[in-house]
């Protein structure tokens, strides 16, 4: 499985709770794969008047990354009832007792509370939010997470080895083209491929691709290496020579040997 880098974060049931109304869609990929490094999300959802102008940015992206719409109506002008739903269900799904911890998603100040009672029960918090954001709630979360970053996480990743990416695609396809009949249906995700190593690697750089895999099914569920062309991950991480160095590794715990991986660097 996948191990956050502090450990004592690993493998967590998470409860992702969105406030549309001091949100942005744009980040929502970025933060959600954020999410993936202390644990899975088991919940995702997200609160706001889905019916006005300003949530109309959210309709793409729900059905996309699997987040269940919560309807809230504003009753009356100037009072916030979303906030309200959203603290009521941040506390029914803790007194369940089935998460690990919360990530609550707004810019709000008025969650500052909810993040201090979450604390009570022993259960981490991690705020995303904007720079704007008020010290109450980012000071109450055991982490607070800067939305500004995750966009710029997200630009110029796929530039660092455009030009090798490209070249084993092509590479692969024609091989792949001599010995079957169908050539993979995908472009490799290498940004996203960069990202699990990051993630799931150690000092030295290294990931143990069960790690690496663990995190890309985190971050993209459908992931499979059958779409582009192979049965296991390790033969496809074995075919990228032009993006991973390959090492295999014996235990002496087990005397197994285990695969570990790490991007290339440009020369």
């Amino acid at each position: 499985m996948y191990t956050p880098k502090n450990s004592e974060e690993a493998n967590l049931h998470l409860a992702v709770l969105i406030d549309a109304d001091n949100a942005q869609a744009s980040v929502i990929e970025a933060l959600l794969a954020d999410v993936a490094r202390y644990g899975e999300a088991t919940v995702k959802r997200i609160y706001g008047d889905f019916t006005s102008t300003h949530s109309s940015q959210w309709k793409s992206v729900l059905n996309k990354f699997a987040i269940k719409p919560v309807q809230q109506f504003a009753y009356t002008r100037g009072k916030n009832a979303t906030d309200s739903t959203m603290i009521i269900d941040a506390m029914d799904l803790l007194y369940t007792k089935r998460f690990d911890g919360f990530c609550i998603v707004s810019s709000d100040s008025d969650f500052t509370g909810l993040a201090m009672r979450i604390r009570e029960e022993g259960l981490w918090v991690y705020g995303f939010g904007e720079e704007k954001t008020p010290a109450s709630f980012r000071n109450a979360c055991h982490k607070f997470i800067r939305t500004e970053n995750l966009r710029l996480d997200n630009k110029g990743d796929d530039d660092i080895l455009t030009a090798e990416a490209a070249h084993e695609d092509a590479v692969i396809s024609k091989n792949h083209s001599n010995e079957d009949k169908e050539a993979p249906k995908k472009r490799f995700p290498l940004k996203l491929a960069a990202k699990a190593v990051e993630e799931a690697s150690s000092d030295d750089g290294w990931a143990n691709l069960a790690a690496f895999g663990s995190y890309l099914n985190r971050v993209q569920p459908d992931f499979d290496p059958r779409d582009y062309g192979y049965e296991k991950l390790s033969a496809l991480v074995k075919a990228r020579k032009n993006i991973f160095e390959i090492e295999e590794r014996v235990l002496p715990t087990s005397g197994k040997k285990h695969l570990y991986l790490r991007m290339k660097t440009k020369r």
